[in-house]
């Protein structure tokens, strides 16, 4: 399989990347320091913050402010809104042109029931003529970046109208959508249909990014296979295993990849606190939170990974953190030097993300 090249045009800055991989938004998780972080291990074509909310962005609100930070190093990037008031969309979709990032994506798909109350997210899909002012106002808004959609197959079984929603973005001048092929009542349970994400390539014209269940490398190029999307969009698994898109442009270039070793997932985890613990220097909780968080997904995987995930429940600090993160990996040093495969069925077993 040859790696290609993902366009979204329709806009004056075009925007074009490969490998044809984009990270997922999810809440909590993409910001800077880890955008940063999957950026430096490769692979990854386009990266997506965290979506960001159209009342806090217009409003001035400075921990949605503070979400918008990023660092060039990222592009290319795509920041998300969300929101239900066409005209706060604008002015939000305005701000994000203001910034001069690569695209601006429009979530529609998100299933958390505090976003689905507010009729945003995937409340969207339940008053399609709203959405589509949403999209057609947020695309007079951004006169020079591409903008796409992300949505869900519907709110609900008996309301599955993704093939009419993925028309209307492409008939108001969208450049790309994204399907997550599962309801939002299904939230992250049962599995995602991607034969949808083939029967909404047919009826557009624009790029189809598929999303949904891939995680492993070898999801990757199945995806492909059997949907025929312009690209993939992956999320949770790259907590588990944040060198995933790394190891699936290896696969599309038809090559094999090497799994990481201890030393690499130790190497790994250690820069990731040190950037959350310098990013947010100002906000020991949210360091605390983000380092326990993100250890438990990292340690998916590894020998004895539950044993560092209990000890790290009643630490005090980010220091005293950092130095049960280097023990629990000088033990395993000790036991074997040894490639470590970051698929087992304990993988498989994470926990679930919103977004």
């Amino acid at each position: 399989m040859t790696v290609r090249e993902v366009v979204y045009g329709n806009s004056p800055r075009p925007l074009a990347f490969s490998p044809p991989l984009v990270l997922a938004p999810m809440a909590g998780i993409t910001d800077m320091t880890y955008r940063l972080l999957l950026r430096r291990l490769g692979g990854v074509g386009l990266v997506t913050m965290e979506f960001v909310s159209s009342e806090g962005l217009t409003r001035g609100n400075w921990r949605t402010a503070r979400l918008l930070r990023f660092d060039p190093a990222e592009r290319p990037l795509s920041v998300q809104i969300y929101g239900s008031d066409v005209a706060r969309m604008a002015v939000a979709a305005a701000l994000v042109e203001e910034m001069q990032v690569d695209a601006c994506d429009v979530n529609m798909g998100c299933p958390a029931n505090s976003v689905l109350k507010g009729c945003a997210g995937a409340g969207l899909m339940r008053d399609l003529p709203r959405a589509r002012e949403i999209v057609a106002a947020c695309r007079k808004a951004l006169p020079t970046t591409p903008l796409t959609v992300k949505f869900r197959l519907g709110v609900r079984d008996e309301e599955l109208n993704y093939l009419e929603l993925g028309r209307i973005c492409e008939g108001e001048g969208a450049s790309a959508v994204a399907l997550h092929p599962r309801t939002a009542k299904q939230m992250y349970t049962g599995k995602a249909d991607w034969s949808a994400i083939a029967r909404l390539r047919e009826a557009v014209s624009i790029p189809v990014v598929g999303n949904g269940d891939v995680q492993v490398p070898e999801d990757v190029p199945r995806m492909f296979r059997e949907t025929g999307c312009a690209a993939v969009m992956v999320g949770r698994a790259t907590m588990k295993n944040p060198w995933i898109f790394r190891q699936a442009a290896e696969l599309l270039a038809g090559r094999s990849y090497r799994p990481a070793t201890i030393a690499e997932r130790r190497g790994v985890i250690l820069e990731h606190f040190q950037l959350i613990v310098r990013d947010h220097a100002d906000e020991p909780r949210v360091v605390m939170r983000r380092l326990r968080t993100f250890t438990g997904w990292y340690t998916h995987g590894l020998p004895n990974g539950a044993e560092l995930r209990r000890r790290i429940a009643s630490l005090p600090d980010p220091p005293a953190f950092l130095e049960a993160v280097e023990e629990f990996f000088a033990r395993r040093f000790a036991e074997a030097e040894e490639v470590l495969p970051l698929t087992t069925s304990e993988d498989r077993e994470g926990g679930r993300v919103p977004g």
